[in-house]
């Protein structure tokens, strides 16, 4: 059961549990209103008001249950771990493999592959902070209990969250760097997005590192985060994405995954404030392809 424990100081003296839960221990007002209604605070050990004022000294704790979820099926997929400590890891998914388990996804994904890592432990759940796409591989940061996942999603789309791409694409881009800012619809029941008027803003930032042979090599930042971003703006200037079965066409050097890969994973670590930066280097079958002509 996880627990989260703040020890007031003498500056924070008389203040409400429910003021230092929410801005010290950064309990989003949600969890904060669930712990409060469960019995979930506690000071020294006892049951406390959400109004009762704190002592220098205080132990405030918070203490929640962190499932039971349902038992996913185990499935031994091999992947790495770059970097963890006690409050998330940062996962390198291969592609082609899906992040969540679903009722139309039945075989492998990272959510099972990371269970079977762990030993099947009882009361799992994967909580993501960022996913992939099938067909993307890379980096993710996922969390081990609900308050470290809420916190670190505060940062998504922020200036402190950066998510950098690498995609290999078919053609050349308009200049070696810019800003894709085209509105993305989404059509309910449909899969494939396009661009247009009416569309949900997005902007995605590029810079071209290498063009040779009728490909380009491009570096992509998001600063918004739209399903399929990165396919649809590189599909609708023309430079669709190597492999990309939905926005382009398949490659056969790629089976099941297309030619998108999450390079960099940085962020403002939530518990301890330090800065976690983690990088993958493109995988061998992408860099193959550099060698040769344009499918």
């Amino acid at each position: 059961m996880p627990e989260l424990t703040h020890t007031v100081t003498p500056a924070e003296a008389g203040r409400t549990v429910k003021s230092i839960a929410l801005k010290e221990m950064k309990l989003s007002r949600g969890m904060f209103s669930s712990l409060k209604f469960a019995g979930g605070l506690t000071v020294n050990g006892e049951p406390v008001r959400a109004d009762y004022r704190l002592n220098p000294g205080d132990a405030l704790s918070a203490k929640w249950q962190d499932g039971p979820g349902e038992k996913p099926a185990a499935w031994d997929v091999p992947f790495d771990i770059p970097w963890q400590d006690d409050h998330y890891w940062i996962i390198h998914k291969p592609a082609p493999l899906p992040t969540l388990s679903s009722a139309h996804q039945a075989g492998p994904t990272l959510e099972n592959a990371l269970y079977t890592r762990l030993g099947c432990p009882e009361g799992y759940l994967f909580r993501p902070v960022n996913r992939l796409d099938k067909g993307t591989s890379g980096l993710m940061a996922v969390a081990r209990d609900a308050h470290a996942q809420q916190l670190l999603q505060r940062q998504l789309h922020s200036d402190t969250f950066i998510r950098e791409y690498k995609a290999l694409c078919i053609g050349s881009l308009p200049a070696s760097q810019g800003v894709i800012n085209l509105p993305i619809i989404s059509r309910e029941g449909e899969t494939r997005r396009t661009v247009g008027e009416g569309g949900r803003e997005a902007e995605t930032h590029y810079q071209v590192e290498w063009a040779q042979n009728g490909l380009s090599l491009v570096r992509l930042r998001l600063k918004t985060g739209r399903t399929h971003q990165i396919r649809v703006h590189l599909s609708a200037l023309g430079c669709p994405i190597v492999g990309d079965y939905l926005y382009g066409s398949p490659c056969e050097g790629l089976p099941g995954r297309f030619a998108l890969h999450a390079w960099l994973l940085q962020f403002s670590h939530p518990f301890t404030g330090e800065t976690v930066r983690i990088e993958a280097p493109l995988p061998d079958s992408i860099m193959a392809l550099m060698q040769k002509p344009a499918p």
